[in-house]
């Protein structure tokens, strides 16, 4: 799972989530009692979270544990209300460690049951430690096509090179086919072209960048990260998404999509889950293209849940929470719902039971290979995860570079917004 949007990595992101309860899934009867903050999706429903919640307190005896369901898509934000009234929760799904951590709320996981279970034991450790366990793994964003209307454009393969693409564009238009899909109207979903463009130009160059922006040695407005956006604004320019893009809510993004009402989607890898099974095979993947060709993996590796450092019972909590974090009932869910790539050791995807697409082996390759794997641009739970509160000023700046051409503007917010998140 991953932090507040999409899947479990991520998943959270990218969908609407639905109101805020709190409700007991029953379990033990007295003993200790935890709360636990989660999310709902349409793939992660609260039958899911009400079934998983249940498998693990019969794994943890004398643990009854009450859900919480965040209103938002910003789990952190909720979960910050909930700190500053005194009801920062025991368990908490899917949030960005670094945000918790230096406050000293989160309670790290033993670093030996970490290293015998996930097969890159330290992937989201934060400043040398684990505050979630980096159950599984997702690239934000691949970029997602259409089969059949790359044959009606009379494209043959995919583009490897940032020109290539740029000609796919230019043909698919050309064939009255809107090139690329963008759920403009969602934040997040409105930021996905910048945030490949950005991990394969910016930090495919230098995977360092976001440590030295922290450092003070690197600027958005620095003329790679200006010419990166420059990329982005001559896609909107030529007209490659479709007509009002930023009134595209990204639940209606996905229907565009997979209805064959435009060619490409750049999304994350969470995306898989909502492939049609019975067209599977019209969909590919590709990463976004780099000037050379080269491939560049936008990963991010995420994981299940953080432990409060302030729960009453730390030893319940932190069972809880290792025995939902293996359970192979929530990797098959994971899986086929949410698009989640599994990260535990010793497995294969036969072993979890599931039924996938080949664009979802084809995808899944990309993690399991040798390649360059970079920490995709703000989706990072690592420490190239961005201070608090700049993902929104990403996503406000991906929307806003949408119909505007003050990229110089755009960029010197960003700049000013890290520094003042970093005093």
């Amino acid at each position: 799972m991953r932090r507040k949007r999409p899947t479990v990595v991520c998943l959270a992101a990218a969908l609407a989530l639905t109101g805020c309860s709190a409700a007991s899934t029953g379990g033990a009867k007295g003993g200790s009692a935890l709360t636990y903050l989660t999310f709902e999706t349409p793939s992660l429903t609260a039958t899911f979270w009400n079934t998983s919640i249940a498998s693990a307190e019969k794994k943890v005896p004398g643990v009854t544990v009450k859900k919480i369901v965040a209103p938002s898509t910003d789990r952190d934000a909720y979960a910050k209300q909930l700190q500053a009234s005194g009801q920062f929760p025991d368990l908490l799904q899917s949030i960005t460690p670094s945000t918790f951590a230096t406050a000293g709320l989160l309670k790290p996981y033993d670093q030996k049951w970490v290293d015998a279970n996930f097969l890159l034991p330290l992937g989201n450790a934060y400043k040398g430690k684990v505050y979630i366990p980096p159950t599984n793994s997702q690239i934000i964003p691949e970029v997602f096509y259409d089969k059949k209307l790359f044959a009606k454009a009379h494209i043959a393969q995919p583009p490897k090179t940032w020109a290539e693409f740029m000609a796919v564009c230019a043909k698919l238009k050309a064939a009255g086919v809107t090139p690329v899909e963008l759920g403009g109207g969602d934040p997040f979903s409105a930021s996905m072209p910048l945030t490949g463009i950005l991990s394969a130009d910016v930090l495919g160059k230098n995977p360092n960048w976001l440590k030295e922006r922290y450092a003070g040695k690197v600027k958005f407005t620095d003329p790679d990260v200006k010419a990166a956006v420059g990329k982005y604004r001559t896609m909107v320019k030529n007209g490659y998404f479709e007509d009002g893009a930023l009134g595209v809510k990204y639940a209606d993004s996905i229907t565009n999509f997979t209805s064959g009402k435009t060619a490409m989607y750049m999304m994350g890898s969470w995306f898989l889950g909502a492939v049609p099974k019975d067209h599977a095979d019209d969909f590919g993947a590709f990463l976004t293209p780099t000037e050379d060709g080269s491939l560049v993996v936008p990963f991010s590796v995420g994981g299940s849940m953080a432990i409060s450092a302030k729960t009453k019972d730390p030893a319940k909590a932190t069972a809880f929470a290792e025995a939902w974090s293996l359970d192979p009932a929530n990797y098959k869910a994971l899986i086929e719902g949410d698009g989640a790539f599994p990260m535990l050791k010793g497995k294969t995807l036969d072993d979890y039971g599931v039924d996938v697409t080949k664009v979802f082996k084809d995808s899944y390759s990309y993690v399991t290979q040798q390649n360059t794997k970079v920490s995709s641009f703000g989706w990072a739970t690592n420490d190239d995860s961005m201070p608090s509160g700049l993902n929104n000023a990403f996503y406000a700046a991906s929307q806003a570079l949408f119909s505007s051409d003050d990229v110089d503007g755009q960029l010197a917010k960003l700049d000013a917004a890290w520094d003042s998140a970093t005093k």
